[in-house]
């Protein structure tokens, strides 16, 4: 598609050509991480599961700068293209590399120095880091080459290939599904084994994503001109990075609370609840992570363009997609939650205890679809303090509190309330932001037409 579309043709269409290709490429990335646990569960033990929940919040610290420079520079080339700067977009594209490589190997240099005494202050035991530390070593060592892979597969798909976007993900995802057993059965490197298969998986698909944007039939595409680091674009793209790097960065402090609460309410077996749990409802946290992708370069390029009618409703069409999805994890998680955990483990504590605290997880997910897309609206359109705050305000003003005192009350129950608890608050502040933001637009239409 010719990236000027975005502002002509009907928005409806635009974001099912958009979000499908993300949609099935977030859903194939939680199939991923979901592959990975399923594999260890069931080949390795129930601690191991519980090993690779001690590791979330290292891995969230990860994803966090990986999306501190893929975010920002994604919404930077959707509001280029929108302007029909060509030029700085292709700019853009050479910092997105030079960032991620050097803010990958810092990752990778701290997190493999002093991961033990991380591990153990984000929840792990004598009895799971072994397995939290044979993961992570093979993910920190790859971490640039997942930091690569993550960033210029949005550059893709912003600049007008979200299906060949897609494609790089299902590649990756098909591996990983395909080198699992391999490494973790077939030459019984249990854990680890899962860890190999997953840079494997991604260095493969970078290579093609490198090989697409060396095209220069492509509107964005490296040359040599592109690799001269500009700090005013880093700048830029870093500011509005931030929101999703915040987020991240707070999840990560938010699962080492949760982590740690649950290893003196509950021990070891009740983080590994949590680990099946979190995986589950990722599944669907990446549905909409999908409708929120495709509606980002579509709201960018016409508040780029300020054709403001058509921003509007991309927004409302994507709410009504994500509320649509959470709703059905709500359903799932009521309906069928044991079906769901035994695909993770053949345990009977941690098949009981995963269902209990996935009932009690999806209680209020109806509203937090709408939350999600709000957030990464105000990201889309470069309003950068109103994402941050939208992004903090679940992690830190609410749900930190709730979990500190929850569990005082109702032990590990209280754990699992505070959940939804912060989500029904969170999704009360993103109605007020945006309805506050929907009358300014109406303000500046009226000020066009004038």
């Amino acid at each position: 598609m010719i990236p000027t579309e975005l502002g002509t043709e009907n928005v409806g269409k635009l974001l099912k050509q958009y979000a499908m290709p993300a949609i099935v490429a977030m859903a194939a990335a939680s199939l991923y991480n979901m592959v990975d646990s399923i594999f260890i569960g069931q080949g390795v033990g129930p601690m191991a599961i519980a090993g690779l929940a001690v590791t979330f919040p290292l891995m969230n610290l990860s994803t966090a700068f990986g999306t501190l420079v893929g975010v920002g520079a994604v919404t930077l080339i959707s509001m280029l293209l929108g302007q029909k700067n060509y030029y700085m977009a292709n700019r853009v594209l050479g910092n997105v590399v030079m960032l991620n490589v050097a803010i990958g190997l810092l990752v990778t240099i701290l997190g493999l120095v002093f991961l033990d005494p991380i591990l153990y202050f984000f929840g792990a035991s004598e009895a799971t880091i072994p397995y939290a530390r044979e993961y992570m070593v093979i993910i920190l060592a790859g971490n640039v080459i997942s930091h690569l892979y993550h960033g210029l597969n949005g550059v893709v798909r912003a600049s007008g290939l979200p299906k060949k976007a897609m494609a790089a993900t299902l590649l990756a995802v098909g591996l990983n599904t395909v080198l699992d057993p391999i490494f973790i059965f077939g030459l019984d490197m249990g854990i680890r084994g899962a860890a190999i298969a997953t840079i494997l998986a991604q260095v493969v698909s970078l290579l093609w994503i490198l090989k697409m944007l060396t095209d220069k039939d492509h509107v964005v595409h490296f040359s040599r001109e592109v690799f001269h680091f500009d700090i005013k674009i880093a700048e830029r793209s870093l500011s509005i990075g931030m929101a999703p790097f915040l987020m991240n960065v707070a999840s990560c402090f938010v699962v080492i609370l949760i982590n740690r609460q649950l290893q003196f309410h509950g021990g070891d077996m009740a983080i590994g609840a949590y680990g099946i749990v979190n995986r589950i409802v990722f599944l669907f946290i990446m549905l909409n992570m999908g409708f929120t992708q495709g509606m980002q370069p579509i709201a960018g390029y016409n508040y780029g363009a300020k054709l403001y009618p058509r921003v509007k409703k991309v927004l409302t069409l994507t709410i009504i997609c994500a509320t649509a999805t959470t709703t059905m994890a709500f359903l799932v998680g009521e309906l069928v939650p044991n079906a769901m955990v035994s695909l993770f483990t053949r345990d009977p504590e941690l098949r009981e205890l995963s269902a209990h605290a996935l009932r009690i997880i999806v209680a209020v997910f109806p509203i937090v679809g709408y939350q999600i897309v709000v957030t990464s609206f105000f990201q889309s359109i470069g309003y950068a303090r109103k994402a941050i705050f939208l992004s903090l305000s679940r992690q830190l003003l609410f749900l930190l509190p709730f979990l500190i005192v929850f569990p005082r009350l109702w032990g590990t129950d209280g754990v699992w309330w505070s959940m939804p608890a912060s989500d029904t608050v969170a999704a009360l502040i993103a109605l007020l932001m945006i309805s506050r933001l929907m009358k300014s637009f109406g303000k500046e239409e009226k000020a066009i037409l004038e």
